[in-house]
């Protein structure tokens, strides 16, 4: 009788490794997305550090067998990597290129500038006040050359600057701008393609389908490529919801982009299943506004996954259709449980926006993409 449990016991166990995708000695040309798909685009993930030191070894498993390339999700960022003037820290992203390596993946780095999760010292001085030109140059200089200089000829590509451009095509007052007007990004580009003259240059940005963000990056990469600075490609972030952005306009700013004499990247993807909001003031309202934000706690209704499946499935069908200008597409995160979308932007807040699920699992539309033939 013990002996028949443990038998069962073990079907078990072989039948849920099989699923979460153990990754197999054929894994590279396997029902996999980068079996599929690996020779169209690279296929990319941005990776936690936990997955990156093995502590999450079901995600490593996931990230092994579906994807070709690695995208830092936060150790880049300079407030991590740069948190003091005289100090950098390295342990994380040093671990995360050694992934990378060791899994023989396309590295991409996130990100040298942006005003967001930036080190709280880099643009001021110490009183507090902006500091000036001159110095802010210099201080960028340095941060760009030493971190792109120490993975000189090991990272494919950086997001050189992240989102500095407004939906009305304007320039974001970010203290970059506030210090050093436009010429901040030329800098960065400049600066960057010095440390490491091989490696790719992107700019990296969300809502790309707006028509005046379109326009104003557009003008960007004509500038940059006016006075002779490398700039490769446009990644169009895709944190997209249940009603946006339209499957024509996506289409539209790829093909414009495109025309700009740039590839196209599809960076940050992920699509909330849950409805999309405004905010309200009044406090009556606090209760049901909370339920409203976070109306699917226990699970998915099917009602809507198929919905979300077929959605996402018809944009990747659409960076398919426009392979010869897209040369990468990557998620933004592993399954739904490590998700940023969760507790957003409230704390307890559960979304499934990623290509696996909570317990590992492809969804339909990834499972049904991997069935199809490698001359799709």
């Amino acid at each position: 009788m013990k002996r028949g449990i443990i038998t069962n016991l073990l079907v078990v166990v072989i039948f849920f490794t099989g699923c979460i995708g153990v990754p197999s000695s054929d894994s590279n040309t396997g029902n996999t997305l980068k079996g599929v798909f690996g020779d169209k685009f690279l296929i990319g993930v941005a990776v936690n550090d936990n997955q990156v030191r093995g502590k999450d070894s079901l995600s490593v498993n996931i990230i092994q067998q579906h994807f070709n390339s690695i995208v830092a999700e936060n150790c880049m960022k300079s407030a991590l990597i740069h948190p003091e003037e005289n100090r950098y820290d390295f342990e994380a992203p040093d671990a995360f290129v050694s992934f990378g390596e060791k899994n023989g993946m396309a590295i991409i780095g996130h990100c040298l500038i942006w005003h967001s999760q930036l080190a709280p010292w880099f643009c001021v001085d110490d009183k507090g006040d902006k500091v000036s030109p001159e110095v802010l140059k210099k201080r960028m200089k340095e941060h760009i050359y030493t971190i792109v200089g120490r993975y000189k000829g090991r990272i494919k590509g950086w997001d050189v600057v992240n989102e500095a451009i407004l939906e009305d095509g304007s320039y974001r007052k970010s203290p970059f701008y506030e210090i050093l007007g436009e010429e901040f990004i030329p800098l960065a580009f400049q600066y960057a393609h010095e440390a490491d003259p091989d490696a790719e240059l992107y700019y990296n940005d969300y809502g790309m389908d707006i028509p005046g963000r379109q326009e104003g990056v557009i003008r960007l990469v004509n500038q940059l490529k006016a006075r002779g600075l490398r700039i490769d490609a446009v990644g169009m972030q895709g944190h997209m919801g249940m009603t946006y952005p339209t499957l024509e306009n996506f289409e539209k700013s790829m093909l414009a982009f495109s025309s700009a004499g740039v590839k196209v990247m599809i960076t940050e993807w992920d699509m909330s299943a849950l409805p999309s909001q405004s905010q309200t003031a009044n406090i009556s309202d606090t209760v049901s506004y909370r339920k409203s934000l976070n109306p699917y706690q226990d699970i998915l209704p099917d009602s809507v996954s198929s919905v979300w499946n077929a959605r996402m499935k018809s944009f990747f069908e659409l960076f398919l259709k426009h392979k010869d200008i897209v040369t990468r597409v990557t998620v933004w995160g592993v399954s739904d449980g490590n998700s940023w979308k969760n507790n957003f932007p409230i704390r307890g807040r559960k979304d499934y926006p990623l290509l696996f699920d909570r317990n590992y699992q492809a969804k339909p539309f990834v499972k049904e993409l991997c069935t199809l033939s490698s001359d799709k």
